[in-house]
């Protein structure tokens, strides 16, 4: 993966993302329940305290330990422990049926988009809605455009769509995406 990403806002947090598929899925995975950019810069923070980012070191380290690293501040998510969990989940996952390699989800095999959607939603904390976010992010940023990518992304996938952390590309665009977020919410209260 090499692209120019612009998610954090941090040129160094967002070189980690564009260049390692493990840490652009830890940052997809963090991005709950906290704003954007501070997901997406959780990978850096754990890459700096860790010595880089070891899908075999975290899925395997103690898990207390490994929380504590989650938790040192600032910490990585606002709920550091279940958030480490699922961290350490997804790892483990990606050891088990992939070897380790995260980006052989959209990789290995050749997939279509319908199947590289069906591996993320079977990845831990990851449901339907993330998954497609993360594919049209794949799509749209990364060049990862397996037939069918748009489709199995759902409204994710439109080219012109201001839904997520997908189509953040700068300052203006992040700000259309937050408002577009807000209108939902309001909607939904309705």
């Amino acid at each position: 993966m090499s692209s120019t990403l612009n998610l954090v806002g941090d040129p160094d947090a967002d070189a980690l993302l564009a260049e390692n598929p493990l840490a652009l899925l830890i940052g997809m995975l963090l991005d709950q329940q906290v704003a954007m950019e501070v997901a997406f810069a959780g990978p850096k923070k754990l890459a700096d305290r860790l010595g880089g980012l070891d899908v075999y070191r975290i899925a395997s380290a103690d898990p207390d330990e490994f929380v504590a690293v989650c938790a040192q501040q600032p910490a990585v998510h606002r709920f550091p422990k279940s958030m480490g969990q699922r961290i350490q989940a997804l790892c483990a996952a990606i050891v088990e049926d992939y070897d380790g390699d995260a980006s052989a989800l959209w990789t290995s095999g050749d997939p279509d988009g319908k199947e590289v959607l069906r591996r993320l939603k079977k990845l831990p904390g990851y449901g339907d809605q993330k998954a497609r976010i993360f594919l049209a992010l794949l799509g749209k940023q990364m060049g990862v455009r397996p037939e069918g990518w748009r489709e199995a992304a759902g409204d994710y996938g439109h080219e012109d769509a201001r839904r997520s952390i997908a189509d953040v590309v700068d300052a203006q665009s992040l700000r259309e995406v937050r408002e577009f977020k807000k209108s939902m919410k309001v909607a939904k209260k309705s």
